[in-house]
């Protein structure tokens, strides 16, 4: 929540999506059913700006270049900008299509706690270095052209989407990542 609306002013951006789902091939044990995650992060995002979908399992996408394909598709009159932590963006060269990613759409990144040097380090960062916005031009990162990205600082949560979810129990019941 915290994350999506500092992207929000950060970037310049009218609204953000968030995409419930229905499970990141790169984690090996599956997430809890859609449906109640979806209701869980509407409980948990209520602003105006920004909007819970299930646009994966509409589209039948898992991988987000597809995901980003099909939503390119649906609705060509928008320009988006994907959002992700610093903690993926370390770790994004083992994405499936990450370049497809990084060449079709800007990309923004939120530093999360311990997660800024290995990010900036990453092959991701190294081999786009050069399409990398300066934070201070963070602004224009919506209507840049792709490839494009920007790294920014907001003011830190040092708070784990499981510590969130083991808190809020959504209905007692603890979620799994």
């Amino acid at each position: 929540m915290h994350v999506s609306l500092e992207a929000m002013k950060a970037f310049g951006l009218d609204r953000v999506w968030w995409l419930v789902s229905p499970g990141n091939p790169l984690k090996a044990r599956g997430p809890a059913p859609l449906k109640r995650r979806i209701m869980a992060a509407r409980e948990v995002m209520q602003h105006p700006k920004v909007e819970v979908t299930d646009i994966e399992a509409l589209t039948g996408t898992r991988a987000t270049a597809d995901t980003l394909a099909a939503l390119q598709k649906l609705y060509p009159q928008v320009r988006f900008v994907w959002l992700m932590g610093a903690d993926n963006l370390a770790q994004f060269h083992r994405w499936k299509d990450w370049r497809l990613i990084m060449d079709s759409v800007p990309v923004g990144v939120v530093a999360r706690p311990g997660d800024r040097i290995s990010a900036r380090m990453s092959p991701a960062a190294q081999i786009y270095a050069r399409y990398r916005i300066d934070g201070q031009a963070r602004h224009l990162l919506g209507r840049a052209q792709a490839p494009a990205w920007c790294f920014v600082n907001v003011p830190m949560v040092d708070v784990s989407s499981t510590e969130i979810r083991t808190r809020g129990g959504w209905d007692g019941e603890v979620l799994p990542e």
